[in-house]
C-alpha cells in the first residue's frame, strides 16, 4: 500500500468539554479530521448515557452503525464527576480514552492511554489521534510534541 491510506481502527469519537469554545473546537477539529463524533457532552454523567447507548447490543431493526472507538475527555467538567471518574468508567467497558487537558493528572497512566497538553492546535490534535490509531495497530510510537503516552502495559 505504497500511496493507499492507512485502515484507521479510530473512527468514532466521544468528546467530553466543559468549555463551550473548546469542545465547539474539538468537534470540527475532529470532523475535519475525517473521525465521526458520537457526540460532545461536558458531564460524566452524560458521557456515561452515550457510552450505553453505543455499547448496547443493536437490534436487528438498525442500520445505523454504533460504537465508540476512543474518548477525547477534559478533566475538569461540569458537575461533581472529573475526566477520572469517566476514565475509570470507560476502561471498565473496555473504551480507551485520551486525556486533553493543560495539567496531566496524577494517577491516570492505568486509566487512559495518555494526555494531549492543552492549548492544543489541530495539527496537534490530528498528531495525537494519529499515534492513538497506530497503537491500536500494534506499532511501537513516539509522542508528538504536546502529547504524553503512558506506557502501555500501563493503560492495556
Amino acid at each position: 500500500m505504497l500511496f493507499g491510506r492507512q485502515k484507521r481502527h479510530v473512527k468514532r469519537i466521544l468528546i467530553v468539554e466543559d468549555e463551550p469554545l473548546v469542545a465547539f473546537d474539538n468537534e470540527t477539529m475532529v470532523k475535519g479530521a475525517g473521525y465521526t463524533v458520537v457526540a460532545t457532552v461536558d458531564r460524566v454523567r452524560e458521557a456515561l448515557a452515550v457510552l450505553a447507548r453505543e455499547l448496547a447490543p443493536a437490534s436487528e431493526e438498525e442500520t445505523e452503525e454504533r460504537g465508540i472507538d476512543l474518548v477525547l475527555t477534559d478533566i475538569t467538567l461540569t458537575g461533581e464527576r472529573t475526566g477520572i471518574d469517566l476514565a475509570a468508567e470507560a476502561k471498565a467497558l473496555g473504551v480507551p480514552v485520551l486525556f486533553a487537558t493543560a495539567v496531566p493528572p496524577e494517577g491516570a497512566e492505568a486509566l487512559g492511554l495518555g494526555v494531549l497538553l492543552k492549548p492544543y492546535s489541530e495539527r496537534r490534535l490530528k498528531a495525537a489521534l494519529k499515534v492513538v490509531d497506530q497503537l491500536f495497530d500494534g506499532k511501537v510510537v513516539e509522542a508528538p510534541e504536546g502529547m504524553i503516552l503512558y506506557p502501555p502495559a500501563l493503560a492495556a
